[in-house]
């Protein structure tokens, strides 16, 4: 297994919330996260740092082979510790007030893994030049296609299209998404912030990813450079792990 991490703070933005980690383990599990920072006087990034740290430390101690289910309960897990933290820093200091975070994370295994999600970080699976989306973002605006309130097309323009209906850290007890997915030799995982999917369609991440001649690091490079080049209005961040025969870990 490959992977490959990236994060730029933008063209806009001063301060960069996205924060994201990925790491292969001896027990051959991939690990990967990507958090999307949010609050006043940079109350954001100490949200997505903590809940990358938490992930990482409830992961770190993991040293078994796991099940599909297992993989479930441990994913929720990290992800429920990392809330009940942020939380708790939020509710004692009165400058991190209201602070929260997106996460979207993986955990692969040879032939499955599981995606936990909570906000609008999305992850993507390629396979066979195909890319889909796994993630079903929560939001205000996705409400609102699901309903037939508004189609496709108006929602990727909506003036309250950044507005989350469930973000990590902001209450006490919140619902984590978990799906199980399998996980097959060529296959790509993509996590990134919506700073990324904001910017590209799902065509052009599709591009990119079938380009042969890019190896995993030249494709999460190019995934920010046109990112960029389309305006980048928010901090961008994107995760690659691909299941390849040979095993390394770019930085």
């Amino acid at each position: 297994m490959k992977v490959a991490y990236r994060s730029d703070i933008g063209r806009i933005r001063l301060v960069n919330e996205d924060r994201g980690w990925a790491q292969l383990m001896e027990t051959g599990l991939a690990v990967a996260i990507v958090a999307d920072g949010m609050g006043g006087h940079q109350a954001g990034d100490v949200a997505s740092q903590l809940a990358v740290d938490t992930f990482k430390e409830v992961l770190l101690g993991t040293t078994a082979t796991l099940t599909l289910e297992e993989k479930k309960v441990l994913i929720r897990q990290a992800i429920l510790q990392a809330n009940e933290v942020i939380y708790d820093m939020a509710s004692r200091n009165d400058q991190y007030h209201n602070m929260g975070t997106t996460v979207v994370a993986a955990l692969l295994q040879t032939e499955s893994g599981v995606i936990g999600h909570i906000g609008d970080s999305r992850a993507y699976k390629w396979r066979d030049g195909v890319l889909s989306q796994l993630t079903d973002d929560h939001t205000l605006v996705n409400e609102l296609v699901k309903s037939g309130q508004i189609t496709i097309e108006e929602a990727a323009n909506h003036p309250r299209r950044n507005v989350l209906t469930r973000a990590l850290g902001t209450d006490e007890q919140v619902e984590v998404d978990v799906k199980g997915i399998s996980w097959k030799p060529g296959d790509m995982l993509l996590l990134c912030s919506d700073g990324l999917t904001n910017m590209l369609s799902i065509q052009e991440m599709a591009d990119t990813l079938s380009q042969d001649d890019l190896d995993l690091d030249a494709k999460a490079d190019r995934l920010i450079q046109l990112a960029l080049q389309a305006g980048g209005d928010d901090n961008i961040t994107v995760v690659l792990l691909h299941h390849a025969e040979d095993t390394e870990q770019e930085e």
